[in-house]
């Protein structure tokens, strides 16, 4: 048995973040405890699931997801108490998100890994409440949609056992995610931070009038995000150097790089610029609807993650 198989999770907050995980983890065979505070929460998130599963069925689940594993409760506490695993995933509020992990760690078995699903909160804030075990206490970020994505963020705050964050990686690779560990605590964790970098000089572009939401959607669709999607930025660097690799890179493009840093713009997100940007989108998009949309970049992910699973000298 793998190393970080379980049997028994908790899902805390089953909004569109946890109904992807609830997805993940049954397309895995472990039974699920899942809580949230919204009306017919069992209801919409038998639905969400339900929705989620043609693409579950891509990535090699069953043929129908097994609600016989799924039990909706009406208190935190209750679901977590036989959890290996809590996933928790309540609004991004730090003295909401503090008090809840504070009653998860107050219910939950001593061995049972914590995890918030936090983009932002630091897991020294989100762990600070707890008197019991504070030690299996961090952050388990995934990317949005979290049941297609394989990335996981695994942060740990100052309390956090050293033990608790290998079992976080270990189960998170188990469940088919593509964990990292994120060595430090910093706003934003890692890739959230790499995004807002592009946002900023996108909006930036917007903004001076350099380009359209349109064709900056297409110079990365068509550009860089095609490389980027199969390797990261460092080794594209590497292999955009030739038999010199990332130095010679380094050596022709790193100076007039520093000049175009020195240039990068920094956007105020006015009511104006937010409204060209809206517009921006509309205009790009047209009559094609959100969900259509959605659903085909799906298809193109599966298709994708396929190729790369296919592909023995990718990293």
């Amino acid at each position: 048995m793998s190393a970080g198989a379980i049997r028994r999770a908790a899902v805390i907050g089953t909004g569109t973040i946890g109904a992807g995980w609830v997805s993940t983890l049954l397309a895995r065979g472990v039974a699920v405890a899942a809580y949230d505070p919204g009306p017919d929460s069992a209801g919409r998130l038998r639905s969400a699931v339900t929705g989620h599963w043609p693409t579950m069925r891509l990535l090699g689940a069953p043929p129908r997801p097994d609600f016989g594993l799924l039990r909706v409760l009406d208190d935190p506490a209750t679901a977590v108490r036989d959890a290996e695993l809590v996933q928790e995933n309540g609004p991004e509020d730090e003295a909401l998100k503090r008090e809840l992990i504070a009653e998860l760690d107050a219910a939950a078995p001593p061995g049972a890994v914590i995890a918030s699903s936090s983009s932002g909160l630091p897991p020294s804030v989100v762990q600070a409440g707890c008197t019991r075990h504070p030690e299996r206490v961090l952050v388990g970020h995934p990317f949005h949609p979290v049941h297609l994505i394989p990335l996981v963020e695994v942060v740990g705050g100052r309390g956090t056992g050293a033990a608790f964050t290998a079992r976080a990686l270990a189960v998170y690779e188990w469940l088919g995610k593509r964990p990292i560990h994120v060595r430090h605590e910093v706003a934003g964790h890692v890739a959230n931070r790499l995004q807002a970098a592009l946002w900023r000089e996108a909006y930036s572009l917007v903004e001076r009038g350099i380009a359209t939401v349109a064709d900056i959607d297409a110079a990365i669709a068509h550009g860089p995000g095609l490389r980027w999607s199969v390797l990261g930025p460092f080794v594209n660097q590497h292999l955009s150097g030739g038999a010199g690799g990332l130095s010679h890179t380094l050596a022709h493009l790193g100076p007039p790089m520093v000049q175009w840093w020195a240039d990068l713009g920094t956007p105020t997100l006015t009511a104006e610029l937010g409204a060209a940007l809206v517009d921006g989108v509309r205009a790009e998009l047209g009559d094609r609807a959100d969900a259509d949309l959605a659903a085909a970049r799906d298809r193109v992910v599966v298709r994708l993650l396929a190729a790369k699973a296919a592909e023995e000298a990718l990293p």
